[in-house]
């Protein structure tokens, strides 16, 4: 059997705001899929679409016109998008990962970028009891669509070999039985573990260089936001590869990682 169910599949990482990457990436995509003529495909999107970059409403605009017109694409929710669709419906909701000490419009989170990009006048210096007083105006100015669209994301993807999910999953835990917070937050446990997971985990959330395929999983955030570029891989049965402008150029396992059974 296929290890993508006989599909190509496109794994997008973190977004953040960055219209202008995104853009040039389903480029990329149409282009490489001009190339497989015939071929059934997929494109997943793996979460952070909105926050510390500056057009988190063209990223949602974009993503929604897509799933309007009939695109095959997936999108699963983030931890960054599920602070903009909280604060818009469950204001005083706090992150349990966080126990209170960051608000979203704190600027390690970014979320005074994503209100910005919808004309709201906020800077990144609100203290957290002031945080609250941008509400209303949120909800006068992110369009129905974009709280529908983030409402709708999927927490995970299973797709023969491989299982998609914004930051991971918890070890020893089954795939199926995966909850809401580790999939959209976890790191440490899941990054440093090295036992196979019974699919490949295909993630962003956690920045790195360059794509990186570690054997039991595949991260693929590379910090468009800080400057780096926004990242794709290419599934194909058992070829792996990262999209360039030409095609995808084969990844293989990290040296030195032994995964184990």
């Amino acid at each position: 059997m296929s290890k993508t169910d006989g599909q190509r599949l496109y794994a997008i990482g973190d977004v953040h705001g960055e219209l202008g990457k995104l853009q040039r990436l389903h480029d990329w995509i149409s282009a490489d899929v001009a190339r497989h003529p015939g071929r059934p495909h997929q494109v997943i999107h793996l979460g952070d679409y909105v926050d510390r970059g500056r057009d988190s409403r063209g990223v949602l605009d974009f993503l929604v016109a897509g799933r309007d017109a009939g695109m095959p694409w997936r999108t699963l929710l983030g931890n960054h998008d599920r602070y903009l669709l909280k604060y818009i419906t469950e204001p005083e909701w706090d992150d349990p990962r966080l126990s209170g000490r960051l608000h979203w419009l704190n600027p390690k989170l970014g979320g005074a970028a994503t209100l910005r990009s919808y004309g709201i006048e906020v800077h990144d210096d609100h203290p957290r009891e002031d945080a609250f007083r941008f509400e209303s105006e949120a909800i006068a100015a992110v369009p129905d669509a974009h709280c529908k669209f983030l409402a709708d994301c999927a927490l995970s993807l299973h797709i023969g070999g491989y299982f998609f999910a914004h930051a991971g999953i918890r070890p020893g835990v089954a795939l199926d039985a995966q909850v809401e917070q580790d999939l959209v937050w976890i790191r440490d446990e899941f990054l440093y573990h090295t036992r196979n997971h019974g699919a490949v985990i295909v993630h962003g959330h956690t920045p790195v260089d360059r794509v990186e395929h570690h054997g039991n999983r595949i991260a693929v955030d590379t910090g468009a936001v800080f400057g780096g570029p926004l990242s794709a891989i290419v599934l194909d049965d058992e070829d792996v590869g990262v999209l360039t402008a030409t095609g995808a150029e084969p990844l293989s396992p990290m040296r030195g990682r032994r995964i184990r059974s």
